[in-house]
């Protein structure tokens, strides 16, 4: 059985200034070391990437331009988050199914992650997912 955390939100630095604002990511603001970074884009907009879980694999992501809405599920309740931010992201702990719906048009989600990439990680069976939780 996978221990299940919940996520939350993480507010980053945003420096205002008067000729555009700036917010930085350093290592220490997010609760593991970065492995990996990846971003969704050129999703039309209210589209919707499908849902997944990882076994082992934590996730930070964060709206860098428009909004989109992070659902995660915990085997008992749904939750959805919505990102619409540069200064703020959702820690996504490992063994939650998610999925990313309402994109809004020219949206980016940039994904920090905990790991290289290893498909022997994800669950991408909503069945196979019910099974790890319960076991």
């Amino acid at each position: 059985m996978i221990e299940l955390k919940s996520p939350y939100i993480i507010y980053l630095p945003k420096i205002v200034d008067v000729r555009g604002n700036l917010t930085c990511l350093e290592g220490s603001l997010i609760p593991f070391e970065i492995k990996r970074v990846y971003w969704v884009y050129d999703v039309p907009g209210g589209g919707r990437r499908e849902g997944h879980a990882f076994l082992k694999q934590h996730e930070f992501v964060v709206a860098l331009s428009g909004s989109f809405d992070v659902v995660v599920y915990n085997g008992k309740k749904e939750k959805g988050y919505h990102l619409n931010r540069a200064y703020f992201g959702l820690y996504l702990p490992n063994g939650l199914w998610r999925h990313i719906e309402n994109f809004s048009t020219n949206s980016v989600a940039m994904v920090l992650s905990s790991s290289g990439f290893d498909e022997s990680d994800y669950i991408r069976d909503y069945g196979n997912y019910q099974y790890y939780i319960t076991k």
